[in-house]
C-alpha cells in the first residue's frame, strides 16, 4: 500500500484527535493538547498523520528537547506512535518518515514507550529486530510506568462498587460517612490548592514535583477543553486530597494525587478514586487507568502500600512492554546516557536535602 505522511498544523488539531482517540492504541498522551503541554517545558512537538488509502492509518506526536552540553536532540512519542503494530509494513514506513525527520532535526535518539502488552512477544521481536534497544525498568525508573492497574468500565456501577475488595468498599463509604464530600466544579484557585497539598505530598513521599506554571498549563490545554477534570476531597470546610484526570475517547487515567498529612483517617482518597471512576463512566468511557504501580510486588518493597491500595479497586494488573530507544548515533547517545545518570542521582540528593 502506498502512504503519505500529512504533518499536522493547529487548524487539524480535530482530525489529529480524533483518530487518536478511536484508535485502540490511542493515549492522551499523544494528543495535540498534550504536545501543547509539553511545548512549555522547552518539548518541540511533531505531529503527523499518515494516511493509507481510505484516510489515516497512523498518527504520532514525536517530542525533541535539546540535550544541553550535547548540543543534541532527542525524540520521544510518549505512548506511542498510534497504529496497528501488526502491521509491519506501515511500521516500516512510520519509522522511516521519523528517523528523516531525526536526519533533518539532529535527533540521536527515538524513544518510545507504546501502549502494547507485555505478552505482544512478536512486537517486541519486530522492535528488537530493527534495531530497538530495551531500557529496563521495574517500579518507577522509566519515563512512563511500565506497570498499572486498569480497569474495565463496561460493568454497571453497582457491579463494579460491589467487585471492590470488602475493605476498599468500606473504605469509600467510611469516608462518606466521616462528612469528606468531592468536589468536582473545581476552579483555579483549586487547582491552587490542589498544588499546595502536592507539595507535601512530594516532600513526604520521596519525589519532585514541577512548579505551578505546569499545571496551569495542563489546566489551560487539558482542563478547559475537556480533557482533564480536577477533583478535590474536602473535609470540615477544607480541602484535604485532590486528583487530577485526563480523558480520550473511552479511556480515563488518573494522573497525579495529592493528599494531605492531615486528616488521613477519614480516607480521602478512597471516595476521590470513587468518584473518578463513577465520572469516567457516566463520560461513556470503557477503562479507566490508575496508571503506575511498581513491578516488584515484594511487601518489603516500600512502594507496596500504593500496590495495595490500587489493587483493592480490582483492576487488572497490566504490564506494558516498557521503553524501547533506536539509536540514531551511537556516540551521542552513550554520552547523553552518562550525562543522565549524572544527573539522576543528583535529583536524589536534593530529595534527600529536602526531608532535612
Amino acid at each position: 500500500m502506498n502512504f503519505k505522511t500529512n504533518y499536522i498544523s493547529e487548524n487539524q488539531r480535530g482530525e489529529f484527535n480524533d483518530f487518536i482517540s478511536n484508535h485502540p492504541q490511542g493515549h492522551i498522551l499523544q494528543s495535540y493538547e498534550w504536545g501543547e503541554v509539553k511545548a512549555a517545558t522547552n518539548w518541540v512537538p511533531h505531529r503527523f498523520l499518515v494516511e493509507g488509502g481510505d484516510g489515516p492509518v497512523a498518527a504520532a506526536s514525536v517530542l525533541e528537547r535539546r540535550i544541553p552540553l550535547l548540543n543534541k536532540k532527542i525524540f520521544y512519542a510518549p505512548r506511542g506512535p498510534v497504529l496497528d503494530y501488526g502491521n509491519t509494513e506501515l511500521f516500516d514506513f512510520l519509522l522511516s518518515e521519523i528517523r528523516d525527520l531525526a536526519s533533518r532535526r539532529g535527533a540521536f535518539t527515538l524513544k518510545i514507550d507504546p501502549d502494547i502488552l507485555s505478552q505482544n512477544k512478536e512486537i517486541v521481536q519486530y522492535l528488537e529486530g530493527n534495531g530497538f534497544s530495551a531500557q529496563l525498568n521495574k517500579d518507577f525508573e522509566g519515563i512512563q510506568p511500565r506497570y498499572v492497574f486498569r480497569l474495565d468500565l463496561k460493568p454497571d456501577l453497582d457491579d463494579l462498587l460491589a467487585n471492590l475488595h470488602s475493605k476498599t468498599r468500606y473504605n469509600v463509604r467510611l469516608a462518606k460517612r466521616r462528612g469528606v464530600t468531592i468536589k468536582e466544579d473545581c476552579t483555579k484557585e483549586d487547582l491552587r490548592r490542589f498544588y499546595e497539598i502536592l507539595e507535601v505530598t512530594a516532600v513526604r513521599d520521596d519525589f519532585l514535583v514541577r512548579g505551578y506554571e505546569y499545571f496551569e498549563t495542563i489546566w489551560e490545554c487539558l482542563v478547559e477543553r475537556g480533557l482533564a477534570k480536577l477533583f478535590m476531597a474536602e473535609y470540615e470546610g477544607k480541602a484535604i486530597a485532590g486528583t487530577l484526570a485526563f480523558i480520550l475517547g473511552d479511556k480515563a487515567w488518573y494522573l497525579y494525587g495529592a493528599s494531605s498529612n492531615k486528616h488521613r483517617n477519614v480516607m480521602p482518597n478512597y471516595l476521590l478514586q470513587w468518584t473518578m471512576i463513577s465520572w469516567a463512566k457516566d463520560q461513556g468511557c470503557t477503562m479507566y487507568d490508575f496508571r503506575g504501580v511498581p513491578g516488584d510486588l515484594s511487601k518489603d518493597n516500600p512502594l507496596y502500600g500504593l500496590y495495595r491500595f490500587k489493587r483493592g479497586f480490582k483492576g487488572d494488573y497490566v504490564e506494558f512492554i516498557g521503553e524501547y530507544d533506536l539509536v540514531y548515533s551511537p556516540l551521542s547517545h552513550g554520552i547523553y546516557l552518562a550525562m543522565d545518570k549524572v544527573y539522576s542521582s543528583g535529583v536524589k540528593r536534593i530529595i534527600r536535602l529536602l526531608k532535612k
